[in-house]
């Protein structure tokens, strides 16, 4: 898959393409109907499979002081576009004269200037251009206009008469310590993704050495103790292991770390790329009477995480 994070002077083959366009945080079960949708039309079309994503997110341009709320940052979503098929991944700057430029300067600059586009595939809600002035039916009438085809695909619903997902609900589901729910919706495990840094090596010392991870950009999911699968991106390698997730009331960091045990392993991590994958949430945070009950809880976490990753190859719904 090709990576541009522009949309001037680009190559001849990186135009002409079907593209699905809109912010796909999370790239849930309605994004990847839509997404199939798109890679079908293009393949229909022997056109290149595109996404059109903003990076950063628009709201956080607008609301920059904002707590994190990120589903996928950049890199986990160029991962999971990947997976999907795409070809090509259009992931434009969202800047103030982004902001700035008006519905139909965006059909004429961007989509049909730059990007050359074949055909487009957007949800139903998707609003566009300054003031969030353009929808699906200006995109429909200067498709017309213009020579380029529209989809607009109805949004997927999280089971039968039930509501459409939506990030939000997926944002909730893992703030109230519920990964069951978040990847019920996702259609894969909720990640975070990060690089290993040095950190006080307590964990070595009381027998569970672990990999340290900072949050950044990303959503914080509930306190606590999680089972998890970690991929180490430099190997390929996958393993299953224990993470606590907060600020450890037995230490008092002031700023939450993800802290990852992974099962019977032993090589280096320092400095390894790692996408930790959120099973099952076992405990909230605590705080023991001395580092033995630390210890002797960190035992019983390591065996609750096995048996609840054996329960759990798979996410929800797949």
């Amino acid at each position: 898959m090709q990576v541009y994070r522009h949309f001037h002077d680009l190559a001849p083959q990186a135009k002409g393409a079907v593209v699905a366009l809109g912010n796909f945080d999370g790239v849930h079960r309605g994004h990847q109907a839509l997404l199939g949708e798109a890679r079908r039309v293009a393949r229909e079309q022997e056109a290149p499979f595109g996404v059109l994503v903003f990076e950063p997110h628009p709201q956080e341009f607008f609301r920059p002081q904002a707590e994190p709320f990120r589903l996928t940052p950049f890199r986990a979503r160029v991962r999971l576009m990947q997976g999907l098929g795409a070809d090509i991944l259009y992931a434009l700057p969202f800047d103030a004269g982004m902001a700035a430029r008006s519905a139909q300067d965006f059909v004429m600059d961007i989509l049909v200037k730059g990007l050359g586009v074949r055909h487009i595939v957007i949800g139903a809600d998707f609003l566009f251009g300054k003031g969030r002035a353009g929808d699906a039916a200006v995109l429909a009438y200067m498709g017309e206009m213009e020579g380029f085809g529209v989809t607009v695909f109805e949004p997927v619903a999280a089971g039968s008469g039930e509501a459409k997902i939506s990030s939000s609900d997926i944002r909730r589901a893992l703030e109230d310590g519920r990964p069951d729910m978040a990847a019920a919706l996702l259609g894969h495990w909720w990640s975070v993704e990060a690089r290993v840094e040095h950190g006080d090596a307590r964990g070595r010392t009381l027998g569970f050495p672990t990999a340290n991870l900072k949050f950044e950009g990303a959503l914080r999911p509930a306190y606590g103790v999680y089972a998890v699968r970690v991929r180490i991106e430099e190997s390929g390698g996958h393993h299953d292991g224990v993470a606590n997730f907060g600020v450890r009331p037995m230490f008092e960091s002031k700023e939450p770390l993800l802290e990852a045990h992974l099962f019977d392993f032993s090589d280096d991590l320092y400095g390894k790329h790692l996408a930790v994958e959120f099973v099952a949430y076992l405990r909230g945070e605590a705080k023991f009477a001395d580092l033995d009950a630390l210890k002797a809880q960190m035992a019983k976490d390591a065996a609750s995480a096995r048996v609840a990753l054996e329960a759990n190859r798979l996410p929800p719904n797949l």
